[in-house]
């Protein structure tokens, strides 16, 4: 096998159609006789329904049908649920978890704004819309709760009255001996620190296309996510079909950031009355729509300790977690486990003692968005590490040194099984060469004495530090087939789910090496379960490790059996035989060449004879992570703040990454400067706000702010290649990472900037009018 393009900055082979608007997303497709839905959503924060009335809207011209509950409810099966703890850690971990099933269609009771409860399909969206206005619904508004940890007290308005409060998931974990380290501190420091909730936005939301076919009993749906196979599954078994009856194409998808990986009420309702009707349906969401109805993210609240020498030797932690799961809660331990596992991150910590409470609030559900509970467990890490280096008169970045963890000390256990259920051991890497990396690149001690010095002329600068460790490459398996045409090229096809990651190149680039042949012969093919019937998708910084890797055993097989099929036709053994540019040769006889295309053709069956060796060039290859790889990073934040109108500046940013070998930089660093401008955006502008009532307050980008490129400042990245042992490519995750340090470098920073005047951040985003107020409180 060859390595002429891994590791090589291959230009993406996917931009040219993007940048030439010859992208195919989902609002691009047409069927003929498409009828268009559109859903009527609770106006409610929280309240029951009595009544639906839609007989004026089924009158009105070109409306097709309105569907509810009542009318499909033989349809109506719950949502798909995720993130039910694997057996080995539920014998470690005594998980308090609660069901939350949520049906397409509100039955009784709605729990959120943007809650689904009646479906119009008509000839056009506008008609369909008007319909929706003709439908009367009979509510009984009740009381809702949107705060977290009001949510969790006793006398809190209930979401589900039989449970007795709004508690959905409740665990504790220990490590070592916590109590054992606070007793022994000389030096306790503990704060209360809020992450809000926000969304990803991608650049296309959601939607969904279906069509069924009375003649075999197949539906083809067409859907803008990110687990094809998922949706598949769940349709199958909604329906009662087998499961090759369900075909669902990903088409171009314009971002997904794990927002487009839960499972949706659309994407079953566009489907059902598809069926229901005999005609293709289509709904594409609208931004208002994302806002409401899209899973939000993040959410959470940190009561966190920490005990310390004063050295600065870190004994222990304690952490009480809120986290905010909205109404349901589909996705299980998910985020709030993650947030555990990750919380002392590039820390060498031995004591630990968490206690979780996940609450349900009247609030659109909480899912995964990229990071995936891991940027609001480091916001509180990385802010309680700087508190206890104000406590100490030290350095934020000294108290790191001390702490973080050394080539040496890995593999590292830590002393706790991962969510997958196998122990947490940090595979490779070096945290302190990573944060020294980092500071270099910030150029540190030249910023702390020009600091002191702008100081003197009213000028406030400051520099921030945050560091993460990342589980990476999550199982169960990835699915890959790689297949030689009869003109020898390569056709690969995989599981995972491309939204701008760039899998066209990264995984031709891995086929290529396997096979030795030019880049352009390789094409890859994915997001269609009728070519790929068994996989499983893309999240949770996964497709490289799982996918790629099946890619490159599958790649590695057909080379195999081309070998030996070359040998009988050139009347040699495959140990003398050599690929180069898609040409084998017996080794050093250039002129016995024959090209890739030839052997296959060779050995299909003819009148004559059955051919020299089996005909078909194909393996199929399943990899299954062992456990996840830990990619890590450091972040280092530069701004200025204006003391008087509250507005932060970003300066300079670093990122010192750690993704095991590195298949394509070009990719890399693409994926850590989306992964930033995300994360700064957690930090500086994007939140979520609803009013007492339940109802969501930032409805639009004219409340809800997201960064531009004026607000994203050059970026300075350092590859650090520590390969992981735990597969054979010794590659590691990749596409969540920049998001999870920024808010908490920002936060960070900005306390740095404004120490001379006793401000203390404890919670995000940091708005202008936020830090005016706490720069006047100060």
């Amino acid at each position: 096998m060859g390595a002429k393009y891994f590791g090589a900055s291959v230009p993406r082979r996917e931009d040219p159609r993007f940048l030439a608007g010859a992208g195919r997303y989902l609002d691009d497709l047409q069927l003929p006789g498409l009828l268009h839905a559109a859903f009527l959503r609770s106006p409610h924060g929280h309240a029951r329904i009595h009544a639906i009335r839609a007989g004026r809207a089924r009158q009105l011209a070109g409306v097709y049908g309105v569907f509810t509950f009542e009318t499909l409810a033989r349809w109506m099966r719950p949502l798909p649920t995720f993130g039910t703890p694997p057996p080995a850690l539920a014998e470690q971990v005594e998980f308090r978890l609660k069901p939350t099933p949520q049906h397409p269609l509100c039955q009784d009771t709605a729990r959120y704004v943007g809650e689904i409860v009646a479906v119009v399909v008509a000839e056009s969206r506008a008609l369909a819309e008007d319909a929706l206005d003709a439908i009367e619904v009979e509510y009984e508004p009740r009381p809702a709760v949107v705060d977290m940890v009001a949510a969790g007290e006793p006398g809190a308005p209930l979401l589900y009255p039989e449970w007795g409060d709004n508690v959905a998931l409740a665990f504790t974990l220990a490590v070592g001996d916590p109590d054992g380290a606070f007793r022994a501190a000389e030096v306790v420091v503990s704060e209360r620190f809020r992450i809000q909730r926000y969304v990803g936005m991608p650049l296309e939301p959601r939607g969904a296309i279906a069509s069924y076919d009375r003649r075999d009993g197949t539906l083809t749906t067409w859907n803008s996510t990110q687990v094809p196979h998922f949706v598949q599954q769940h349709l199958a078994n909604v329906f009662g079909v087998a499961v090759h009856k369900i075909r669902v194409i990903a088409p171009d998808i314009g971002g997904g950031f794990g927002t487009k990986a839960s499972g949706y009420a659309e994407d079953v309702l566009v489907p059902l009355v598809a069926r229901e009707l005999g005609r293709p349906v289509k709904w594409v969401e609208d931004r208002r729509e994302h806002f409401g109805a899209a899973a939000h993210a993040r959410a959470q609240v940190h009561d966190i300790a920490l005990a310390a020498r004063r050295d600065g030797t870190i004994l222990g932690l304690r952490d009480q977690i809120w986290a905010d799961l909205g109404a349901y809660n589909p996705w299980g331990i998910v985020n709030p486990f993650n947030t555990v596992a990750h919380l002392r991150g590039p820390h060498h910590i031995p004591h630990m003692s968490v206690e979780v409470k996940g609450v349900v609030t009247n609030k659109t559900p909480n899912a995964p968005y990229r990071g995936a509970g891991r940027p609001e467990t480091v916001f509180a890490m990385d802010r309680i590490i700087d508190r206890l280096a104000r406590e100490l008169g030290m350095d934020p970045v000294e108290v790191r040194r001390r702490n973080y963890l050394h080539g040496e000390q890995l593999p590292y256990d830590a002393g706790m099984l991962y969510r997958d259920g196998q122990p947490l051991v940090y595979d490779s890497g070096d945290y302190a060469e990573a944060l020294e990396r980092a500071l270099d690149a910030a150029g540190f001690d030249g910023f702390r004495a020009e600091q002191a010095r702008l100081r003197t002329h009213g000028i406030y600068r400051g520099l921030g530090v945050s560091g993460y460790v990342e589980g990476t490459g999550l199982g169960p398996f990835e699915s890959a087939t790689v297949r030689l045409d009869i003109s020898g090229h390569v056709v690969v096809t995989t599981g995972a789910c491309c939204q701008g990651q760039g899998h066209e190149t990264t995984f031709a680039q891995l086929a290529a090496d396997a096979l030795d042949v030019p880049l352009d012969r390789v094409a890859v093919l994915e997001g269609d379960t009728q070519v790929v019937p068994v996989g499983v998708g893309t999240y949770a910084s996964r497709s490289a490790v799982a996918a790629g890797n099946a890619v490159a055993e599958a790649a590695q097989e057909v080379r195999t059996k081309l070998l030996a099929a070359a040998a009988h036709v050139l009347e040699t053994t495959p140990g003398d035989l050599v690929i180069e540019a898609g040409q084998i040769a017996i080794r050093g006889v250039p002129g016995t060449a024959v090209s890739i295309g030839q052997v296959v053709q060779a050995c299909l069956p003819t009148f004559a004879s059955a051919g020299p060796g089996p005909a078909g060039f194909e393996a199929t290859a399943y990899h299954r992570p062992p456990t996840v790889t830990y990619s890590s990073a450091v972040h280092v934040a530069q701004v200025e703040v204006d003391p008087e109108t509250g507005t932060v500046q970003l300066l300079d940013y670093v990122v010192a990454h750690d993704c095991g070998r590195v298949i394509n930089p070009i990719i890399v660093d693409g994926q850590i400067h989306g992964g930033v401008a995300q994360g700064i955006g957690g930090g500086l502008f994007e939140e979520l706000v609803y009013d007492q009532a339940g109802q969501l307050v930032t409805s639009s980008f004219l409340d809800y702010l997201v960064p531009t490129a004026m607000e994203v400042p050059p970026l300075k990245l350092v590859h650090l290649e520590y390969p992981s042992p735990r597969n054979p490519l010794g590659i590691k995750g990749l596409g969540e990472g920049g998001a999870i340090s920024p808010p908490a470098a920002i936060a960070n920073a900005v306390e740095d900037a404004l120490a001379p005047l006793g401000v203390r951040i404890t919670e995000t985003p940091l708005s202008p009018a936020r830090l005016v107020g706490l720069i006047a409180a100060s």
